[in-house]
């Protein structure tokens, strides 16, 4: 079985949150999760995936694509294995490359690029207690 990272679902409280919007298919939300009352910055393809303000989705970070937990070779083979991906519309490979470890009252954060798309994830310290420095992940998302 896949280990899941992070799991949630969570709103869209904003669209291009600081008024600007650098190029033309990508869109950058800012939400917050429901049960974990994480906030995250995510930039997304909006062509391929559109999101609008109030709408949810599930998020899950995982480090393979495969159901058995077997890790991920890095390349794609094209063949009839299961993956996790048949149950989400939108999947980003990345590299987690910065991890602040908040103290106290202070968030913890991780930032993930995939490809150039950003990810900015800030909660509670416990939560970030699966992820290491240079980890490649799966980002799986799907609207609820």
């Amino acid at each position: 079985m896949v280990e899941v990272l992070f799991e949630d679902i969570f709103r869209v409280e904003r669209l291009n949150p600081d008024d600007k919007k650098l190029f033309d298919k990508v869109t950058r939300i800012e939400a917050r999760s429901e049960r974990f009352d994480m906030f995250m910055h995510l930039d997304i393809n909006s062509e391929l995936y559109p999101l609008k303000v109030g709408q949810k989705f599930a998020l899950l970070l995982v480090p393979t694509l495969n159901p058995d937990g077997t890790p991920d070779t890095g390349y794609y083979v094209q063949n009839n294995r299961l993956s996790l991906a048949e149950n989400f519309e939108y999947v980003m490979y990345g590299k987690l490359y910065r991890v602040s470890e908040g103290s106290g009252r202070e968030k913890a954060e991780i930032n993930i690029s995939f490809g150039g798309l950003l990810m900015m994830l800030k909660g509670e310290p416990s939560q970030f207690n699966k992820f290491e420095l240079d980890q490649r992940l799966f980002l799986l998302m799907r609207k609820v």
